[in-house]
């Protein structure tokens, strides 16, 4: 084996085994605040510390503490505690006594901001609680600029992969078989993708870090250093070092290729596999810094999501690399060297797209809790978006199958045939390889947008949908009658959940009455508080439960003195 032969390989388990990234975690959430939320205080507090179920970023957070006023009383920038990782502090001037107003923003890991706020008091003539305004920053995982560029990312190394495939395993004997021609503008294409996904990597990162800290995109030298704080940032720092390394090895191969050959040589076929090996690892590593790293079963999602990105490589990458054939080959060879390059393609291309659409079957079906969830949530919707552009793209697949292919085989002995075949191919490939390209956008804004979590399949069990807006509503269950009030029905401020339990008219006392929230439109863990009972069957608890515009299923646990304990589910949207 030669040198360069040992190398290859070598790089490519590198690719694989040395750059992937730790699996992303669900969205950060809130677990607990010093001060907690809507207490009052006898002394001022030195510090405000909010506690999160996974460590994020300080340096992508901000914690605003404000008075009525709208006032700053911090004191210095957020911190990281020393004594526990997942949580911030910002220290405080000495305050006075009244309310203050804590907003909070942070990324998670998997790269999407979360928000909320909660309020507290300095006693012990704090006074009533005011009004305030809560602060919203709206940029988010879903900007267009974020999207158009994680567009990119996945059109040229999706398509650069592909034509890869193309001109190393489908398109190679055209030269042997057709006198005059070559595969060298299909290599260029091949590294004109190369070179526009190596820019779109690094351009996506830097957006998606200018996004998360609030700075211009064009902050490179406070950014750059930023892009590895994250799991999602260092998954897509990784991605463009592994498709470097893609880019390298193909060129090497295509460097060694002889194609007018019909046997390639030992290290011909030795840089080949540390190619595909490299393709394979560029592969991977969208869905490892992505929504199949934390989908159960994870090696399950993880090898739909690879097989998904894989065949809709090949397909779209081919669907270019024919384009730029038609373009390239002579007019007198072009019936011949399509008549050759087309049926090859076509036996690829029908496994690829089998294969794409029962992986993106079984990822829907990992990802929505329900069927119900295709319609009801912009998650859903979008799939269904991408349904109908792979659909379009099928149909057209299947004219080139059933009219272009045989025109152009029986072209070899009717050339007659031959340059209408090879329009309508131009025609029919082109509309498809736009559909794909489409169906590549929509998979982008899916891997920006939250999966509806397992909590959404309660849904269809509520007993009642509500707000946004003050809640004021009675549901019945087991014969009880539940008052149900939710006061100001607002995210990212404190609300009053009240409960008037009675039957037969007749207000039940010393019940145990519990509320559980769950987020419905992401996975975030429930939250539960114990109702007090204020007067005779009326039960209260004022907490920060609603931590997010969104659908919010509220379950009451009621367990009645004497009586069989039930659960009552409602849908409540909190509006900002």
């Amino acid at each position: 084996m030669t040198g360069r032969g040992r190398i290859l390989p070598a790089l490519a388990v590198w690719a694989l085994v040395v750059l992937l990234p730790a699996a992303a975690s669900a969205h950060a959430y809130l677990l607990e605040t010093v001060p907690a939320a809507s207490v009052i205080l006898n002394a001022p507090p030195r510090q405000v510390a909010l506690t999160f179920d996974e460590a994020v970023e300080p340096r992508f957070a901000i914690i605003s503490v404000t008075d009525v006023e709208a006032r700053s009383v911090t004191a210095g920038p957020v911190a990281r505690s020393p004594s526990n990782p997942d949580t911030l502090v910002v220290p405080l001037r000495r305050v006075a006594e009244g309310w203050y107003l804590v907003y909070w923003r942070a990324i998670s890991i998997d790269g999407h901001p979360v928000q909320g706020a909660f309020t507290f008091a300095v006693g012990p003539n704090a006074g009533p609680a005011p009004q305030f305004r809560i602060p919203h920053v709206s940029a988010s995982a879903t900007s267009t600029p974020l999207l158009v560029l994680r567009w990119l990312v996945f059109l040229t190394t999706m398509t650069a992969v592909g034509l890869f495939v193309l001109r190393m395993l489908v398109a190679r004997p055209l030269v042997r078989r057709v006198e005059g021609t070559t595969l060298r503008d299909v290599s260029g294409a091949l590294f004109a993708c190369c070179a526009l996904a190596l820019v779109a990597i690094p351009a996506y990162v830097e957006e998606s870090t200018a996004i998360d800290s609030l700075r211009s995109f064009y902050a490179f030298g406070a950014l750059v250093p930023l892009w590895r704080t994250t799991s999602f940032g260092r998954g897509y720092v990784d991605l463009e070092l592994c498709f470097a390394l893609f880019t390298f090895a193909a060129a090497v191969a295509v460097w060694l290729d002889r194609p007018e050959r019909p046997r390639r040589s030992v290290a011909a076929l030795l840089s080949l596999s540390g190619a595909l090996a490299a393709a394979a690892a560029v592969l991977a590593l969208p869905g490892i810094a992505g929504h199949a790293a934390q989908t159960a079963p994870r090696g399950v999602a993880l090898l739909l999501d690879w097989l998904h990105l894989a065949s809709g490589a090949v397909w779209i990458g081919g669907l270019v690399g024919l384009l730029v054939l038609w373009a390239s080959l002579p007019a007198a060879r072009r019936v011949a060297g399509l008549a050759v390059a087309v049926p090859r393609f076509s036996r690829v291309a029908l496994g690829s797209v089998a294969l794409l659409l029962g992986t993106g079957i079984g990822a829907t079906v990992l990802h929505l809790p329900v069927l119900a969830a295709l319609w009801q949530t912009s998650y859903g919707v979008v799939v269904l978006v991408k349904i109908g552009l792979l659909a379009g793209a099928v149909a057209l697949a299947a004219g080139n199958l059933l009219r272009s292919r045989p025109r152009l085989v029986a072209a070899r002995e009717r050339p007659e045939l031959g340059l209408s075949a090879a329009r309508l191919l131009r025609v029919l490939v082109g509309g498809e390889a736009a559909l794909v390209a489409g169906a590549l956008f929509a998979a982008a804004t899916l891997s920006s947008l939250a999966p509806p979590p397992p909590a959404f399949a309660e849904e269809g069990a509520a007993l009642e949908r509500v707000g946004p807006g003050r809640v004021l509503s009675t549901v019945h269950v087991a014969g009880y009658a539940l008052g149900l009030a939710v006061d100001p029905n607002r995210a990212a401020a404190p609300n009053r959940f009240t409960v008037e339990l009675s039957k037969n008219g007749r207000p039940v006392r010393h019940a145990s009455v519990t509320v559980s929230f769950a987020m419905l439109d992401m996975t975030m863990p429930t939250q539960e508080y114990e109702l007090t009972e204020t007067k005779p069957g009326t039960y209260t608890r004022a907490a920060p439960a609603l931590v997010m515009v969104g659908n919010w299923g509220l379950t009451f646990h009621v367990s009645p003195p004497g009586g069989e304990p039930f659960t009552a589910l409602i849908v409540d949207h909190a509006s900002g």
